[in-house]
């Protein structure tokens, strides 16, 4: 089997910007949902998937309508829940514990937030439901947990990794137990 191609885009640039925005519903900016809806253009997918939060699900119906396909909603790509720091500016957040978080998400989740571990087994769950090629518009955690679980890297491997909004990451999955895949593409 040659793989499944999988291109997961991150939502464009929001009004929540300089925040962490996990559960957060922010909304996406008319410049962000243009950038999303043209660095999909012309992609050749199947399916067009969202998170189901505005900053996901607004680019992803023009996308989809461009494709003549059904954006639908999985929220299982939704970003990681930030708990009591979900929302706030960087500057808010005690400097020591965020660099904690950064440098090791397993060790040190945000309080009363979701730890990485269990986002990478949600978007591991939602890997496992791709058949055909696919487009998911969703969140850089999102997509860094999905390089976690197909190309087993970590941090700080994951951090290394530039993607900011409307960043293009196309991947080639293989199906079976445990999943794997390759890096094809990734536009920035």
């Amino acid at each position: 089997m040659s793989g499944i191609v999988l291109h997961l885009l991150r939502h464009g640039i929001t009004e929540a910007e300089g925040r962490l925005i996990g559960r957060t519903d922010a909304q996406p900016l008319a410049e962000g949902v243009e950038a999303c809806v043209a660095r999909a253009a012309g992609l050749a997918v199947e399916t067009v998937l969202h998170s189901g939060l505005a900053r996901s699900a607004v680019p992803a119906r023009p996308i989809a309508d461009a494709m003549a396909l059904e954006a639908r909603e999985d929220a299982r790509w939704r970003e990681l829940d930030f708990g009591a720091w979900d929302g706030l500016s960087f500057d808010a957040i005690d400097a020591d514990a965020l660099a904690a978080f950064q440098a090791e998400p397993a060790r040190h989740t945000p309080p009363g937030g979701e730890t990485w571990p269990a986002l990478v087994a949600r978007v591991d769950e939602a890997l496992g439901t791709i058949d055909r090629p696919t487009l998911v518009v969703t969140h850089g955690g999102a997509m860094r947990a999905a390089l976690a679980s197909l190309c087993a890297l970590d941090f700080p491997q994951l951090w290394n990794i530039a993607l900011p909004h409307a960043a293009l990451l196309s991947l080639r999955v293989w199906p079976g137990t445990p999943r794997v895949g390759q890096i094809i593409g990734l536009v920035t």
